[in-house]
């Protein structure tokens, strides 16, 4: 239900989105063609969110990759987020902040750039005073 809800908000706002049920799926796609960036949840069946990473940084380093995670405590413990992702989405999330974060990963020329600092989205109290978006 989560991925069916992101993929309506992000075609809603002229994205093109394929889901992948797992991380092998996934990789498989990515094998297929290009994407402009892969998003990603931490806690997945079968491979998590890390070791996707891990596996795309190993074929496509220059990937834009965006982690969405509840557990912030458990992803630090991989690694600290730049070095793999470019951004780390917190959940829950607001559509808002998934956009704003999708634009700030596309702006970006190189991804692995080691200089750059991943925004760890927060929510701010007027998130929630925002209307849910009409899909």
């Amino acid at each position: 239900m989560v991925r069916d809800a992101m993929q309506q908000m992000l075609e809603h706002c002229g994205h093109e989105v394929e889901q992948a049920e797992n991380g092998e799926a996934a990789l498989a796609q990515l094998a297929r063609r290009e994407f402009d960036v892969v998003i990603t949840d931490f806690s997945m069946p079968g491979m998590h969110g890390d070791q996707l990473v891990a596996r795309i940084r190993e074929r496509l380093p220059l990937q834009h990759i965006i982690m969405a995670s509840g557990f912030v405590d458990e992803y630090r413990v991989f690694g600290q987020p730049s070095a793999h992702v470019d951004a780390l989405l917190l959940k829950p999330f607001t559509f808002r902040e998934l956009q704003d974060t999708l634009e700030r990963v596309l702006a970006v020329a190189e991804p692995d750039d080691s200089s750059i600092v991943p925004p760890l989205v927060q929510r701010t109290p007027e998130d929630d005073s925002l209307p849910p978006p009409k899909l």
